[in-house]
């Protein structure tokens, strides 16, 4: 099972590594952009597959990483001195002092991940240690990201309003208007996502992971057992925030435009489900639903405008009613299946049976009907040496 994984895994990255050969850019553009949700994905895995945290507020950490690289770009293409094309439009004279910051690209790119962690760290501790979970933790989380919505589109001259940042040129001396340059960027998407991906792999795999599972499964038997669950859930939840905010990040570059669109109670509705699609308790479940939602969402939009909205709800509704732990877990039950029904190896070579039961009694076999003679008795406590127990 575990080399069939790798094998996928292995495939995965060969054909992510191929698509700027095999795709047009317009494609690519939006495999980069699926990519980036992907992302959050793996962040929405460690915080609600393994630790039960139904976050539907990840557009706001999604918003802070793009609005802090997208702020440094926007400054970068203005030009030293300069202010940005919609500040200009709104009639703003000086640049904000919240802007000023941004002209360095160590900070922008620092606060890519420190605002998304910093606010999850600060929402998580005043949450959690109220005991705070399930439902009401999901209803406040959504009214968070609805607040945030209203934030941006309320202060135009500062963050651009209802259309957000947009027209983005250049990435970082990259012209994002060159497919071939484009395809630069393609490939970072490609690498966060891999760096991303084995962060929460080893996470899973660590004490801490087991941890937050057992947090998720019994929350207060763990609190019996001498552990902090909301130091646990908090920093699990910062980390998920952070690969929010850095696919944020990148989907400015990507998309060239971040809006609060991008970002509202829906956008964070649309995160979740993919995840729930896709398998929330599998890391390759929870990118992979991504993916596929997105490229859904794409396809199906183009030919049934009207009627996507209704069937992606239910499409949710029977993941949920049927299929609880998603595709990836129909997939394993199904390999399950087939395993169990394949023959043993014992019952598929006859003189298996025969060999091992010859090597376990050396003697000469016994004629049918004869009772085999009696070996040589053990010594007084043989059995007990040969478990390793002592009298």
């Amino acid at each position: 099972m575990r080399s069939a994984r790798l094998g996928v895994l292995v495939l995965a990255g060969l054909l992510l590594l191929a698509a700027p050969a095999l795709l047009p850019a317009f494609r690519l553009e939006l495999l980069a952009k699926w990519l980036c949700y992907a992302i959050v994905a793996v962040g929405i895995h460690l915080a609600w597959g393994r630790g039960g945290m139904l976050t539907l507020g990840q557009g706001v950490f999604f918003g802070l990483g793009g609005y802090a690289m997208g702020m440094h770009l926007k400054l970068a293409d203005a030009g030293p001195g300069a202010l940005p094309d919609f500040m200009v439009w709104s009639g703003v004279e000086s640049l904000p002092a919240l802007w000023a910051p941004f002209r360095s690209p160590v900070f922008a790119v620092a606060m890519v991940v420190v605002l998304p962690a910093v606010t999850a760290l600060l929402l998580g501790t005043l949450v959690f240690r109220q005991r705070v979970r399930g439902a009401y933790f999901a209803v406040l989380s959504q009214a968070l990201a609805a607040a945030f919505v209203i934030l941006l589109v309320g202060r135009q001259g500062l963050t651009g309003g209802t259309n957000g940042l947009t027209n983005v040129q250049f990435f970082f001396g990259l012209d994002l208007y060159d497919p071939a340059q484009k395809r630069i960027v393609y490939y970072l998407v490609v690498l966060a996502l891999l760096v991303v991906f084995l962060i929460a792999w080893q996470l899973n795999r660590s004490r801490l992971g087991r941890l937050l599972i057992a947090i998720r499964d019994g929350e207060d038997r763990v609190r019996f057992l001498g552990y902090d669950p909301a130091v646990v859930k908090t920093l699990v939840y910062a980390v998920s925030a952070a690969t929010a905010g850095i696919a944020g990040a990148l989907f400015v570059p990507v998309v060239g435009i971040l809006g609060p669109a991008d970002l509202g109670v829906v956008p964070s509705l649309e995160m979740l489900v993919a995840v729930a699609i896709g398998g929330r308790f599998s890391l390759g479940g929870a990118i992979g639903g991504a993916v596929l939602y997105n490229y859904a969402s794409t396809g199906l939009s183009e030919s049934f405008p009207s009627g996507w909205t209704y069937l992606q709800g239910a499409l949710f509704i029977a993941v949920m009613l049927w299929a609880p732990r998603g595709l990836a877990g129909l997939l394993s039950d199904g390999v399950a299946l087939a395993r169990r029904r394949l023959p043993s190896t014992s019952a598929a070579s006859p003189g298996a049976a025969a060999s091992s039961g010859a090597a376990a009694s050396p003697g000469t076999a016994a004629p049918p009907g004869t009772a085999a003679p009696p070996g040589p008795a053990a010594p007084p406590g043989a059995a007990a040496a040969r478990d390793g127990v002592t009298a």
